[in-house]
């Protein structure tokens, strides 16, 4: 029988300012990496920081629930001039953190 993949809880913030400015400029950097640096990284990586630091002031430490969060509020951002969507970054913030934490994002093993 498969087993269901097991909620990843992240530790307690006690700084969520910190944390928020680590994934904006993680995430840009990754951004930029993937394909061409553009400007609109730097408001993609602001928009979803920004979010993630509201989702950690508010309590949230389920890093399900806050990629839901990132990728519902990305819905309303205007893509149109970025090769990525809100699924890509949400999916970015994930492989983000999940490293952050020593997890292995390919096979989900630490």
């Amino acid at each position: 029988m498969i087993e269901p993949i097991p909620a990843i809880t992240l530790p307690a913030c006690d700084s969520p300012d910190q944390e928020a400015k680590w994934l904006q400029e993680a995430l840009q950097e990754w951004l930029d990496r993937e394909f061409l640096p553009e400007l609109v990284n730097q408001k993609i990586a602001q928009r979803a920081a920004s979010v993630y630091f509201r989702q950690r002031i508010e309590g949230e430490n389920d890093l399900g629930s806050l990629l839901i969060a990132i990728l519902t509020e990305m819905q309303s951002f205007d893509f149109s001039k970025s090769f990525y969507s809100e699924f890509a970054v949400a999916n970015a913030v994930s492989d983000l953190l999940l490293n952050s934490l020593g997890i292995d994002t390919c096979c989900g093993q630490s």
